[in-house]
């Protein structure tokens, strides 16, 4: 009986494809009817190439993306804050972070499990544990399993039936995320921005040679947030933003607020794991979600080239990956608060630290993100 994951997402993928190449057969559920190019792009930072390195992934995300060598956070004029040089850590690791389409990623994790292992259109309402897990669908069908794997994200249907429950915390900012198309100036090539405002920041960056992966976020305390108009609420930043905004189709932009999940006591019980965002969702200010959920399955991986049987490494895996997650989710959690700074003084003097912070410092910081453990 295969291994039931549920989600295929990239932590599904990835973590699938992980016991694959250990021999362990999986069977992954989806409630999506296809896995096709849609949503908006990712980086896929440092931490996550050296696993995919290790998949034999690397190449072919690198082909369908963009090398990324230097990390900017600006003023909405584009003018330097602080800048981020990563040449040390592609030297270090033998990696590039890479900017992608996520659909464009998603393509490439199912093609690599196969897509005889993964079922669409598998929406689960109902999970019964028995001596087996009986899932039940929203089809009326239903498939037993006697270990299973949650990878069904923020709202997590496997968290929320089978473990103590769980909170949601709303960060009170609305985000647009959008895929456009424009030549970028040379000197955004390889290097993403962040552009802090007043209680407003964009970001972008290259995923592909003509597509610009473009996020927007504000303050959501007003009713109309929902409804603004991109460019009038965006309207003092740097002309090279704006053009980015008229570039995007609005049937291209997509809508969300920004969530996590306050950190839970446990992601494991007996023969059912969580992982990534089910397990430890946080909010995208560092850009580590789903890389989070990549080292999750390096961590099982290399447990399991210990001799343990899957549903032994659970309580190792928590152990070993649960400090490094909350560090990314409250880290992630607190910059997301400053960068949004709505106080003119509060904002100058988030701008002179910035620019104050000495590079070693940044450079430590990747390295406690960037480093895997050890396992």
């Amino acid at each position: 009986m295969s291994t039931a994951i549920i989600g295929a997402g990239i932590g599904g993928l990835t973590t699938a494809l992980t016991l694959q190449k250990r021999g362990i057969g999986v069977s992954i559920y989806e409630s999506a009817p296809a896995i096709k190019p849609v949503g908006a792009g990712i980086i896929m930072a440092n931490n996550a190439m050296q696993v995919f390195q290790q998949l034999g992934l690397k190449s072919s995300i690198e082909k369908a993306g963009n090398k990324i060598s230097r990390l900017r956070i600006t003023d909405p004029q584009l003018t330097d804050l602080s800048v981020i040089d990563l040449h040390s850590f592609e030297a270090k690791y033998g990696v590039h972070n890479v900017a992608i389409h996520r659909g464009a990623l998603q393509q490439i994790l199912a093609e690599a499990v196969g897509y005889k292992h993964i079922h669409l259109s598998k929406r689960v309402s109902k999970i019964e544990k028995g001596e087996d897990f009986t899932i039940h669908f929203e089809d009326n069908t239903a498939v037993k399993s006697r270990i299973l794997i949650g990878a069904d994200g923020l709202k997590s249907v496997v968290r929320n039936q089978l473990f103590e429950k769980s909170e949601l915390r709303n960060a009170h900012q609305f985000c647009w995320r959008g895929v456009g198309e424009i030549e970028l100036h040379e000197r955004h090539h390889h290097a993403p921005v962040e552009a802090w405002g007043k209680g407003k920041r964009f970001g972008f960056v290259k995923i592909s040679d003509k597509k610009i992966y473009w996020y927007a976020l504000v303050n959501s305390l007003s009713s109309s947030t929902k409804n603004a108009n991109l460019l009038e609420t965006f309207r003092e930043f740097h002309p090279d933003i704006l053009a980015i905004i008229a570039s995007t189709p609005n049937t291209q932009i997509i809508e969300s607020e920004i969530i996590d999940l306050n950190p839970i006591p446990q992601w494991h019980s007996e023969r059912v794991c969580l992982i990534g965002d089910a397990a430890h969702a946080t909010t995208p200010n560092m850009g580590q979600g789903a890389c989070q959920a990549v080292e999750d399955a390096y961590v099982l991986g290399k447990l399991l080239d210990k001799g343990l049987p899957l549903e032994k490494t659970f309580a190792d895996y928590q152990r070993l990956r649960q400090k490094k997650a909350r560090m990314i989710v409250d880290t992630s959690w607190r910059m997301g608060q400053l960068s949004q700074i709505e106080n003119s003084w509060g904002i100058a003097a988030r701008n002179t630290l910035l620019k104050l912070v000495p590079s070693r410092i940044n450079q430590q910081q990747m390295e406690t993100v960037f480093r895997l453990a050890t396992v």
